[in-house]
């Protein structure tokens, strides 16, 4: 394997994490695809949209699918919806997270985006929000494996010769483990992959991923499972990928606020040291170009209410940085961000200890809301009610998690 660098930059725990070697890892293979280096951009609610997307891509190269998409909505022809579904001709290639608990319209949903272009789907069943695993939704689906079949068959079928993958957890608790079935199911019913977030549903974002259970279940199928969660730093993607063996990794919150972790990815998988961090004068640079893109996405008043977060998590550990968030999360233009910015030295090296630096989701627990009787029930194979009126959508698309 190659060496390592006198001068890496990485938290200590990576300080001799070996390199790849040449033809170590594999691309990742779904389908007619192939990605390399094998990293996926989790989808993420409120975060993987065409803009971030956009900027991600520029990093370094992989698949980058975007934050989760209803497929009531969808055909519906929710404004929004669309717009998050939606996509530019220099997107290549084109993935959608798709959510939706009926059948025909997880079929149909699956021709449309087909029709458009969409070149790769995947399927949410890892939400851990409580307003959809109280209706059956999102993580609950996985306790019922006919259902879930259901549910894959259709959307396997409506999407032709294009690849469909499932991203899942654990389960629902440590006590009601449902990945080893919902990887049976996957594989039985023509999916391309299993993503697997190594958290339970009741776990939320909390606590250490197990990597263990992601080495498991690749020993028990044989379509390519992607690991997710922990992968805070690129050697964290290598080290995942060698204790487990599986074909790829997930990235979700490790990359938010750093959209430069992607062309640490392809370094380190192309056996080249990364490069170090951005200092903040470029991070600026990179916050300027984020914000325009949401501006031009979203137009200027929600695009700089999108901003703001993204604000949060780019100055995440620089000097002074928590006073001026307190600002950041108000900004309401270009010029108000500008402003605040300005006024941190351009020649700040980023802080080593912002490297893992949990973003985006807390830290708590919960007990997993369900239907009541649901867990005495694992062959029902009927959907659970998706929501139809728009106020019902509207509150259902608010609460809905990547998972």
């Amino acid at each position: 394997m190659s060496t390592t660098s006198a001068v890496r930059f990485a938290s200590p725990e990576h300080g001799a994490t070996p390199l790849a070697a040449a033809g170590e890892f594999a691309p990742l293979v779904l389908g007619p695809l192939t990605v390399w280096p094998p990293v996926v951009l989790a989808p993420m609610a409120g975060v993987t949209n065409y803009p971030f997307r956009k900027l991600a891509r520029r990093f370094g190269a992989g698949l980058y699918v975007s934050e989760m998409i209803t497929a009531r909505g969808y055909l519906l022809g929710n404004r929004l919806t669309r717009l998050l579904a939606s996509s530019h001709p220099d997107e290549r290639p084109r993935s959608v997270q798709i959510y939706g608990t009926d059948p025909l319209d997880l079929g149909e949903m699956a021709r449309q985006l087909v029709d458009e272009g969409v070149e790769h789907i995947d399927m949410n069943f890892g939400c851990p929000a409580p307003k959809v695993t109280r209706t059956g939704g999102g993580s609950a689906v996985t306790w019922k494996p006919r259902l879930l079949a259901r549910l894959v068959r259709a959307a396997v079928k409506g999407a032709g010769a294009v690849p469909v993958t499932i991203k899942v957890r654990k389960g629902l608790d440590d006590d009601k483990l449902t990945y080893l079935d919902s990887g049976a199911v996957a594989e039985a019913e023509g999916a391309a992959a299993i993503g697997l977030h190594a958290r339970t549903a009741a776990q939320l974002y909390s606590g250490l991923a197990d990597w263990d259970a992601v080495g498991e279940l690749v020993t028990r199928v044989k379509i390519p499972v992607l690991g997710n969660g922990d992968v805070w730093e690129c050697f964290d993607a290598l080290t995942l990928m060698r204790k487990t063996g599986c074909a790829g990794v997930i990235v979700g919150r490790g990359c938010l606020g750093r959209p430069w972790l992607f062309a640490e990815l392809a370094a380190v998988f192309d056996g080249r040291e990364p490069p170090p961090p951005p200092a903040f004068g470029a991070i600026r640079a990179i916050m300027d170009e984020h914000a325009r893109l949401l501006i031009e996405f979203f137009g200027e008043l929600q695009g700089m209410r999108q901003m703001r977060k993204w604000c949060s998590w780019y100055t995440q550990g620089f000097p002074g940085s928590a006073r001026a968030r307190a600002e950041l999360v108000r900004v309401a233009s270009l010029e108000q961000m500008h402003a605040v910015l300005g006024r941190f030295d351009a020649e700040l090296a980023f802080p080593p200890a912002a490297l893992r630096v949990r973003r985006g989701k807390g830290s708590q627990c919960q007990v997993v809301a369900l239907p009541e009787g649901y867990l005495e029930q694992r062959d029902d194979d009927t959907p659970p009610r998706s929501p139809h009126t728009s106020a019902e959508l509207a509150a259902y698309e608010r609460a809905l998690d990547g998972g």
